[in-house]
């Protein structure tokens, strides 16, 4: 049994002029809505073994908010996770195997393309939650009877969808 988390980025303030899109800071509401999901995902026990976090500001911001609250040390940061699409998501994944709980903190489409790849189905409440998109700070908990390396398309099971005050 894996454990995959998928945690989209908290809501961006827009690029000042000048600004590049990389460099977009979390507003006041992404980073109020960041400590809250980390403390959902304290008081849920939804812990991460390891971390790949993008490495644009708003995903470190993210995550610096969320980890306030989660015993967590194994961290890789990559720009891969901004520059790259689903598939790539899918190999950082496969390539992360030997844990067997992993949170990605990314972006859009791609985490929201890889959620619904990966788990079509789930409970009743996650799946209604995620019917409606997936929001910024959305996290996806999507469970494998098997080892991350062999993801694939409906192989996954959505858990549990958090969102924002939710």
């Amino acid at each position: 049994m894996s454990r995959l988390l998928l945690l989209r980025h908290a809501r961006a303030a827009w690029a000042e002029p000048g600004m590049r899109d990389f460099d977009r800071p979390l507003d006041a509401t992404g980073r109020a809505d960041a400590d809250a999901m980390g403390a959902m995902m304290a008081k849920d026990r939804v812990l991460p073994q390891r971390v790949i976090c993008s490495s644009a500001r708003r995903a470190r911001e993210t995550w610096d908010a969320v980890v306030r609250h989660l015993p967590v040390a194994d961290v890789i940061v990559t720009d891969q996770l901004y520059i790259t699409d689903a598939t790539g998501y899918l190999n950082f994944i496969r390539d992360n195997a030997a844990v067997e709980s992993l949170l990605i903190v990314g972006h859009n489409p791609m985490i929201e393309d890889v959620c619904f790849a990966l788990a079509p189905d789930g409970k009743d409440d996650a799946t209604s939650a995620r019917s409606s998109g997936f929001p910024a700070c959305g996290l996806a908990v999507i469970d494998f009877r098997g080892n991350l390396a062999d993801v694939a398309p409906s192989t996954g099971f959505l858990e549990a969808f958090y969102t924002p005050g939710g």
